[in-house]
């Protein structure tokens, strides 16, 4: 978000959306699609990625705009936190985008059994942070990201198409990090969340 024509243009797609879902006058909707192509165009131009590819992420979505919410695990084992490991060899907190019909907390629990092949029950919330704010690489929308403290109940990491591996970390000896999804700062404060009894959740 450190780019402010990217920021321009997000901001200018999600008026557009908000005007081509509440825009009675045909006029008006004519020009709401069109300051949504701009934003479109702007995005193209400052990512190099093709206006379709922008277009179907930035574009796709009606009615009113609003974030998108993420989902990350935080299970710990003998003072080590358990990393996935994405498609391109980098390391992350098991989780993902909320399905539409579960709850968060019901979808943590299906995020880490996908990726990590762990049973796991969600004890606390830790935080709630605005992605902008936290994680490198802007996406071409909002993200609020929920940190969970999860208990492991049982199961091992199975092959699936999401992750290469699910391991357990110290804190000092981390793998390389896929930061657009998980920093550094973020498992730090997930260690200072499990090793606080009196944790208080922290937001944005």
């Amino acid at each position: 978000m450190s780019d402010e024509v990217v920021r321009w243009a997000m901001e200018l797609q999600a008026l557009a959306q908000a005007g081509l879902h509440y825009g009675k006058d045909v006029f008006d909707r004519e020009r709401y699609a069109r300051i949504r192509e701009i934003a479109a165009e702007m995005m193209s131009a400052r990512t190099d990625l093709p206006m379709e590819t922008v277009q179907t992420l930035f574009c796709s979505d009606s009615g009113y705009c609003t974030p998108k919410i993420d989902t990350r695990a935080a299970i710990f084992t003998e003072d080590r936190i358990l990393l996935v490991q994405e498609n391109n060899g980098s390391w992350a907190l098991p989780g993902g985008w909320c399905d539409f019909n579960l709850s968060p907390a019901e979808n943590i629990v299906k995020e880490v059994r996908e990726e990590a092949g762990l049973e796991v029950r969600a004890d606390a919330l830790i935080a709630v942070q605005y992605r902008a704010k936290h994680n490198q690489q802007p996406y071409a929308y909002n993200i609020v990201k929920l940190f969970f403290l999860c208990s492991a109940l049982g199961g091992g990491f199975q092959s699936n198409i999401e992750t290469l591996d699910a391991r357990a970390f110290p804190q000092d000896a981390l793998p390389p990090l896929a930061e657009e999804k998980t920093t550094r700062a973020q498992i730090d404060m997930c260690f200072r969340a499990y090793r606080d009894p009196n944790w208080k959740v922290q937001f944005d």
